[in-house]
């Protein structure tokens, strides 16, 4: 639950950062967060969140 909020965040910073930069439009921001609001509601969520959580471990296993 920690790593969901924690990627929401940051792509809710990342996606602030591209409407004020220009980068990205407020019309097509709207669109792309509704498309992953649905994504997530539809059989592929439990999928992607498994596959992000996967990653996260992996990453996290990692030392330098």
């Amino acid at each position: 639950m920690a790593i969901s909020l924690s990627v929401v965040l940051l792509l809710a910073i990342v996606l602030v950062v591209m409407i004020r930069g220009g980068s990205i439009k407020a019309g097509p921001a709207v669109v792309a967060a509704l498309f992953g609001f649905f994504l997530a509601g539809s059989g592929l969520g439990p999928t992607i969140t498994n596959v992000l959580n996967e990653v996260a471990s992996s990453i996290s296993k990692i030392s330098f």
